[in-house]
């Protein structure tokens, strides 16, 4: 099953991030603003993973002295659509 979801990243240069998830997986990304090449690379890496790698892999990630990063940001995005699930 295909569900598309966005989330809004708090506490980062990024403002919108929206997701495709199929069957489990992440099959698309998109995100608005942010450091356009660090998160081309970021989405290269974590297409076609399992929900739950992306979130165990970026989870927790500090960018500078902020409390967040955009990586934790989409991994907030994910554990917040798998809350929805019931996951």
């Amino acid at each position: 099953m295909r569900e598309e979801f966005e989330h809004r990243p708090q506490g980062t240069c990024s403002v919108l991030m929206k997701y495709v998830v199929e069957d489990g997986i992440l099959v698309d990304f998109y995100v608005e603003r942010g450091c356009n090449g660090n998160l081309k690379g970021i989405k290269n890496l974590i297409l076609n993973m399992r929900v739950e790698d992306i979130i165990s892999k970026l989870e927790g990630i500090k960018c500078g002295n902020r409390n967040t990063s955009c990586p934790d940001q989409i991994a907030i995005g994910l554990k917040n659509y798998l809350k929805s699930k019931g996951e």
